[in-house]
């Protein structure tokens, strides 16, 4: 007997100075299977205050070979989870402006049901769980800011 999901074809992770396009993710999600009946996109933005204080940018630095490995990891137990079709996470590094894209992560299931919980908890772990430092420059002070839980 066949699963009625299909795996997972494209899982994709990227972590570098530029996320890719976003319709180009959209496109490479679609492409993964004709059972795709819903995609969901959240996307981190540097905000312009933290604490009370105008945020100048952000500076991310990461694990080179770890980073990726845990995206990957994390992809694959959110698949499992959710049983979803696909799913891409990006995030940036550098020096990241005020109003700037820092992360994107997309899922592509059958219903809608499972993409929300697959964005939610996929969001949550790639800040907590993947080697990926913030610091943050404000008008005011430099400083490394520590992981959310």
């Amino acid at each position: 007997m066949s699963c009625p999901y299909p795996l997972v074809v494209k899982m994709k992770v990227k972590v570098s100075q530029k996320l890719d396009n976003l319709q180009s993710l959209i496109s490479q999600l679609k492409e993964a299977s004709k059972d795709i009946g819903a995609i969901a996109i959240f996307i981190g933005t540097v905000r312009g205050t933290s604490g009370g204080e105008k945020v100048l940018r952000l500076e991310y630095d990461a694990h080179e070979v770890l980073a990726p490995k845990v995206l990957e990891r994390t992809l694959k137990d959110v698949e499992k989870k959710y049983r979803i079709i696909d799913a891409i996470a990006e995030h940036r590094t550098g020096k990241v402006k005020v109003g700037e894209d820092v992360m994107c992560v997309l899922v592509a299931s059958k219903h809608r049901e499972e993409v929300f919980q697959a964005v939610i908890e996929l969001v949550d772990r790639v800040k907590n769980e993947t080697p990926i430092w913030k610091k943050e420059i404000t008008e005011k002070e430099a400083h490394w800011v520590e992981r959310s839980t």
